[in-house]
């Protein structure tokens, strides 16, 4: 298959036969670190050692060379510091910004007509090389933009989906990551071949088989994408799997959800003391990570989410769909919110977490606001924060202070999901014993003659099993 011009086209589109060799993507392995041992992880160090590090300084200084005009289409008190941090998070140097205030973007060049005239003034005038506009637009405002002021144009939506690109480190990230990318470019499509569409005026060598080359290249693309989502049914039997192996220990499921950069890695690090990556930017975690944590002598499973934001593209919802399944599965929400953020701009993230949560299913689930990064606040502004949200718990991941408040009111919300036992195991039921440890770390034990006497928290779900062990005395 012919490959198209380097400057008309990113990548070329494989044929069926090609994309079954399966060689874009490793096993599907629950750590997609380089470790490890198997075909998978081979080939993993393989590609990992191909990697040209030139290569990688060429793709920053690039991105390094771009000059972005920020455009949006807002209502009045909104503004483009968002747009500003994703710019940001992309390695790409804002020089300017053009906001216009009305209802609704126009339906042909996003901005009106005499904006568009302004824009490519401002533009020159700044040095900007690319323009980046606040929502995603349509494939005729695009062409029009890019007709009219003569430089590229990225929408929302492109940005975000280049950034996920970049971040997502898992086999099933990456998955999702192209599975978006291609749902939003299977509309922006562009008949770049047309010299080989031989569909003519009848003449001698224009009949052929009656497909232009835009229609070769969605059917390839709806090929990759049904092949996408059958990796991606794949993966979440896998992780269902392991989602039926945690819950058979039926321990208390906590999912961190928040506005992304609000600090849920550094929050899940905090309390359950796993390595877990972390970074001041936007999407530093895509791959969802759950640890078992110990909060007051009780286990805990903690999963941390991707991070929500203003205007997430449908695109991304729904192919993280498998991964926000922990959310909607837990047993309790902590959102997770930047306490250090001017008060709108907070009461605008807890919104636009909760119509996140509300969009996936998650709306009807127990949650708890747990305001992070208070060591960034003055004593007066946390007093303010109590006010306004007496039912938040004030913490700073960083500094540990908050924490054990946290676990106080994490405990008392799942005191009706546990009860105190006492048990009496024979000596020759060492599993029901080991299995006891499992559940609380810190049960009282005293070995008696006729066995093992055992008080200990067990779960509700779990406490049937251990009845035929309760001697007289236990509590509810």
């Amino acid at each position: 298959m012919k490959q198209r011009p380097d400057d008309q086209h990113d990548e070329r589109i494989r044929e069926p036969e090609e994309l079954a060799q399966d060689e874009w993507y490793p096993e599907l392995d629950e750590d997609d670190g380089l470790e490890g041992d198997g075909e998978g992880a081979e080939r993993r160090r393989r590609r990992a050692d191909a990697i040209d590090p030139n290569a990688v300084d060429e793709i920053r200084a690039a991105r390094e060379r771009q000059h972005a005009l920020m455009v949006g289409v807002l209502l009045p008190g909104e503004d483009l510091a968002e747009l500003a941090e994703l710019l940001k998070t992309a390695q790409v140097d804002v020089v300017g910004q053009l906001i216009q205030h009305r209802d609704d973007p126009h339906p042909n060049s996003y901005v009106g007509p005499g904006k568009v005239t302004e824009v490519k003034r401002l533009a020159k005038q700044l040095g900007a090389n690319v323009i980046v506009t606040d929502d995603e637009l349509s494939p005729r405002q695009e062409r029009n933009l890019e007709k009219e002021l003569g430089l590229p144009v990225i929408d929302r939506t492109a940005l975000i989906l280049d950034i996920f690109a970049g971040h997502a480190h898992s086999a099933e990230g990456k998955l999702q990551v192209e599975l978006a990318q291609l749902q939003y470019n299977m509309a922006r499509m562009r008949g770049l071949w047309n010299h080989l569409d031989r569909l003519g005026d009848g003449g001698v060598g224009t009949r052929g088989p009656g497909e232009t080359q835009i229609e070769t290249d969605r059917r390839l693309a709806r090929h990759r994408i049904s092949q996408l989502r059958r990796r991606l049914a794949s993966v979440s039997e896998h992780r269902s799997t392991m989602r039926a192996e945690r819950e058979r220990t039926k321990l208390p499921a906590l999912a961190l959800a928040g506005y992304t950069n609000a600090g849920k890695s550094t929050l899940l690090h905090a309390l359950s003391g796993a390595e877990i990556s972390t970074g001041d930017m936007l999407f530093h975690t895509l791959d969802p990570a759950t640890r078992t944590a110990r909060l007051g002598g009780r286990p805990y499973l903690i999963t941390d989410t991707v991070g929500f934001i203003r205007k997430l593209p449908h695109q991304l919802v729904d192919a993280f769909g498998a991964t926000l399944t922990e959310t909607k599965l837990a047993d309790l929400i902590l959102h997770v919110v930047d306490a250090s953020e001017e008060d709108e701009m907070r009461a605008g993230t807890i919104q636009t977490v909760e119509d996140v949560l509300d969009d996936i299913g998650a709306g009807e689930r127990p949650r708890l606001l747990v305001l992070n990064k208070i060591d960034r606040l003055s004593d007066e502004e946390r007093e303010g924060l109590r006010f306004r949200h007496p039912e938040a718990v004030l913490v700073s991941s960083v500094t540990g202070e908050g924490l054990e408040l946290l676990t106080e009111v994490i405990e008392r919300a799942f005191e009706k999901t546990a009860r105190t036992m006492e048990l009496l195991v024979p000596y020759g039921d060492g599993q029901v014993v080991a299995e006891l440890y499992g559940l609380d770390a810190e049960l009282e034990r005293e070995d008696v003659p006729e066995g093992v006497r055992i008080k200990a928290r067990i779960p509700n779900q779990r406490a049937g099993k251990f009845e035929r062990y309760a001697v007289a005395g236990t509590a509810a």
